[in-house]
This record gives C-alpha cells, sequence and structure tokens, in this order.
C-alpha cells in the first residue's frame, strides 16, 4: 500500500508554538485579551478594513452580522445553491428564508443573473460566497445591492488571500465573514473573524458577541440586551497571530501547489480547474477539477480511484436545495450538475511534487490510461 496523501493539514511552526505558548502561559487575568486585540487589529489591517471582530467560527461571525443588520422572520436571502451548510444555516436560525440560485458554470460562484431575477419586495440581503478561493463577480453584485436596497455581504471563509481588482476578498460589502478552520490556509483551529466598514454595525456585533454587554458599560454583568457567546479564546487568537505574520508565505505556497496541478494538467482539454480572470488573483485554497459532461466521468469514478490510490481527496458540495432540510431547486442546472463530476484535489502547504504527480496520475488513469507522469 502507498503513503497515504491527506487532502489537507495545517502549516505549524516554532512560531506558532511559541506565540500559543505564551498564551497559555501568560494570557490570564488583565492579559487575556492581548492575543484577540492584535489579531483584530492586524486581520483589518491585512485587508484593508477598518473594523475586526475575532469569533468561535465563521459561522458565528456570519450570524452575527446577518442578526445585526436586522435580518429576521419572513426575510428573503439569496445566495447560491453550492455552498456548505454553514452559509445558509445562519439564515434559517434567524428565521430568514434562503433563496437558493445557480452558479457561473466557470467559476462555481453566485451568478449575478439569476440573482437579479430572484429579487423581491421580501428581499434583504445577498450572500456572495467566494467558493473554493474563487471570486464573485463583485461588480455586479454590488450594482444589484445597490439599485434594490439591499444588504451585501461576503463569506470568503474560503478565500483568504484572493483578490478583486486590487481589492482583497471580504473587504468588499457591507460585511465579511473567514474561517480559521483546521482546513483553511491560515488556521486557529476552530475560529472565524467579522470585518466591516461600517462603524455602526461594527458596534452592534461587539454587543452581540459578548452576551449583549456593550463596549464601556460600567456594570459589572450588565448585558444591554440579549446577546450570543462567539468569542474567540486567547490561546485562538495567539496561534491566528502566528499565522497571519506567515499569511504572505502561506498564500504563496498554496497558489505554487494549484500552479504546479495546472501545469501537470494542461494537456487534458476534459478538465476544468478554479479560475483566474484577469485582474484577480485566486488564492487557490482548494484547487477542483471539474470533468465536462461528455467525459462521462462520475464523482464516484472519481472518488474510487483515489481511494485505491491511498489519497485523501473531497467531494464538491452539493447543492443545498438538494438537502433534507430543503426542498429541491432542480432549475439550478450548474449546481445540479456540476457536484456529479467533480473532485477537490490534495494540497497542504508541505506537499510535494512527487505527490502532487501521484494525484495526477489518478486523474489521468481516469481518462488516458496509456499516458505517465
Amino acid at each position: 500500500m502507498s503513503t497515504p496523501i491527506a487532502y489537507t493539514k495545517p502549516s505549524i511552526t516554532k512560531l506558532e508554538i511559541l506565540y500559543v505558548t505564551d498564551a497559555v502561559t501568560n494570557g490570564w487575568g488583565a492579559r487575556c485579551y492581548e492575543y484577540i486585540e492584535r489579531l483584530e487589529q492586524q486581520f483589518a489591517a491585512y485587508l484593508g478594513v477598518n473594523h475586526a471582530i475575532a469569533t468561535s467560527s465563521c459561522t458565528g461571525a456570519l450570524h452575527l452580522g446577518l442578526a445585526a443588520a436586522g435580518i429576521g422572520p419572513g426575510d428573503e436571502v439569496i445566495l447560491a445553491d453550492t455552498n456548505w451548510i454553514a452559509s445558509v444555516a445562519p439564515v434559517v436560525h434567524l428565521g430568514a428564508i434562503p433563496v437558493f440560485v445557480d452558479i457561473l458554470p466557470d467559476s462555481w460562484c453566485v451568478d449575478p443573473a439569476a440573482v437579479a431575477k430572484a429579487i423581491t419586495s421580501k428581499t434583504k440581503a445577498i450572500i456572495a460566497v467566494h467558493l473554493y478561493g474563487n471570486l464573485c463577480q463583485m461588480d455586479a453584485l454590488k450594482t444589484l445591492a445597490e439599485q434594490h436596497g439591499l444588504l451585501l455581504v461576503e463569506d470568503a471563509a474560503e478565500a483568504l488571500g484572493s483578490e478583486f481588482h486590487g481589492a482583497k476578498a471580504g473587504s468588499m460589502a457591507d460585511f465579511g465573514v473567514f474561517s480559521f478552520h483546521g482546513t483553511k490556509t491560515m488556521t486557529t483551529g476552530e475560529g472565524g473573524i467579522f470585518v466591516t466598514n461600517n462603524a455602526n454595525l461594527y458596534e452592534k456585533v461587539l454587543t452581540l458577541s459578548n452576551h449583549g454587554r456593550k463596549r464601556g458599560q460600567s456594570k459589572q454583568f450588565w448585558p444591554d440586551e440579549l446577546g450570543f457567546k462567539y468569542k474567540m479564546s486567547n490561546i485562538q487568537a495567539a496561534l491566528g497571530c502566528a499565522q497571519l505574520e506567515r499569511i504572505d508565505d502561506l498564500v504563496s505556497a498554496k497558489r505554487a501547489i494549484f500552479a504546479r496541478y495546472k501545469e501537470l494538467l494542461k494537456d487534458f482539454p476534459d478538465l476544468q480547474m478554479n479560475p483566474e480572470p484577469a485582474g484577480t488573483i485566486n488564492s487557490a485554497w482548494m484547487p477542483t477539477v471539474v470533468f465536462s459532461e461528455e467525459s462521462g466521468i462520475t464523482r464516484q469514478q472519481l472518488l474510487e480511484a483515489f481511494q485505491q490510490a491511498n489519497i485523501d481527496a473531497r467531494v464538491f458540495f452539493w447543492p443545498l436545495s438538494s438537502l433534507p432540510s430543503f426542498t429541491q431547486q432542480l432549475s439550478n442546472i450548474y449546481a445540479y450538475g456540476i457536484c456529479n463530476r467533480a473532485i477537490n484535489l490534495p494540497s497542504f502547504i508541505d506537499m510535494t511534487d512527487e505527490q502532487q504527480k501521484r494525484v495526477c496520475q489518478v486523474l489521468i488513469n481516469i481518462t488516458c490510461a496509456e499516458v505517465s507522469l
């Protein structure tokens, strides 16, 4: 049996261990927020926004932002059908109605034309999810949001380091959210962050994230309103601070892995990979291949082939509307079609050239058995 290849794992160095050790040893009492505040300040500076609030998860950050913006029962929120459940769960938790629309066949992100058709008098928000590091068409979505007076949200959980015409993913909407899950390019184990340039929204989220206690409240243990408990720990933030100091190198490494995949697979036209349109930078969090319909290759074939090669690959996200909690939207033809012939490829930071060749050989064997790398 060949040595297993994981689809992802974090990059941890002596710097992360140093900061976490310091937080565990000294980050208590009066110093219990030091790394949290540092992470928030440095992340906001990296992104080019005014405010950031570290949270226990990206899902929590999205929940806080939507709640602070007043999204509630009966409101409609439009998002792409192709997404992980975390992008829609806060919508449902707040009593709002998710409206799933189709994706673009090249970026696999939400189709602005489909968004435009779905807007009604009940629509209150659009959630733009930058899937696998790919970028939504933010100009078109911003125009729609402005024309109809809608909240525009960027779920950049998978796109830290991606850029849209000079603006970093997560910095272009009313607010943005990021994930620091252990699978992400930058990790705090579990965790996330909320970002915005809106001072009023920032204060509201800051209050909600800490049981409803307003900043500057002089009474101890006095919540001014009913809030949530979505704070990140100081120890997690210490790990995040070290990761953030290395973010350019981490993103560059992910992009290099993606570029190598593209080079190894360049002669196989049946394969479509993550796009990088002019004026954009794809941070390549999750290199993905989508086979053409004509190829006849299926998700199940891909999974079985990778399992036989002792390689851990991920399936493309199922349409949210296909899940038991929702009603099928079979008219979203790309969302329902692409997931049946796609696979996410391993891409951890320390991946070797030989490991990438092993991954590509599986794909090549499926398409053309006589070719070898």
